[in-house]
């Protein structure tokens, strides 16, 4: 059963980048991934940048913890005139799962994409993300695309 807790939805802040760093570990463990040190400190950099091409952050709070990011970006697309959004990474700490944060999370991109006039907003998982896709069936629309990569 989902509980709606109090969650304050943020941009993120230069002082941070310890909790960003272990939220994002915690994204990057359950897809089984690493990233290089080069790779945090770049990131996080961009994250905090001015560039449009950057990506963006925001960041859950549940009672002044942190336990919760997105990350996403803006880019133009062929096929409309207006920026599509894209929604890389949506992590919520597991002891906040099933609360509303990561709703929130979306619900906040959503926003941000409204605010900037790109009305579509479109992000990936994987098919055995089971406990993801609960939400995303309920405040997405899944597609029939399936995601081709070079082949290295």
């Amino acid at each position: 059963m989902t509980k709606n807790v109090e969650t304050i939805i943020r941009p993120l802040r230069a002082e941070d980048e310890p909790i960003w760093r272990a939220l994002w570990t915690g994204y990057l463990t359950f897809y089984q991934s690493t990233v290089t040190e080069e790779v945090y400190a770049t990131t996080f950099a961009r994250l905090l940048g001015d560039d449009d091409c950057d990506f963006n952050c925001l960041i859950a709070e549940v009672d002044g913890t942190p336990v919760g990011l997105t990350h996403y970006l803006f880019h133009r697309h062929c096929w409309r005139i207006e920026n599509s959004c894209y929604l890389q990474d949506l992590y919520a700490d597991p002891s906040v799962r099933g609360q509303g944060v990561g709703r929130k999370l979306i619900e906040a991109v959503y926003a941000a994409a409204d605010a900037a006039g790109a009305p579509n907003v479109y992000w990936l998982t994987q098919d055995d993300n089971v406990t993801g896709r609960q939400l995303y069936d309920r405040v997405g629309q899944l597609t029939n695309f399936i995601k081709y990569q070079r082949a290295t």
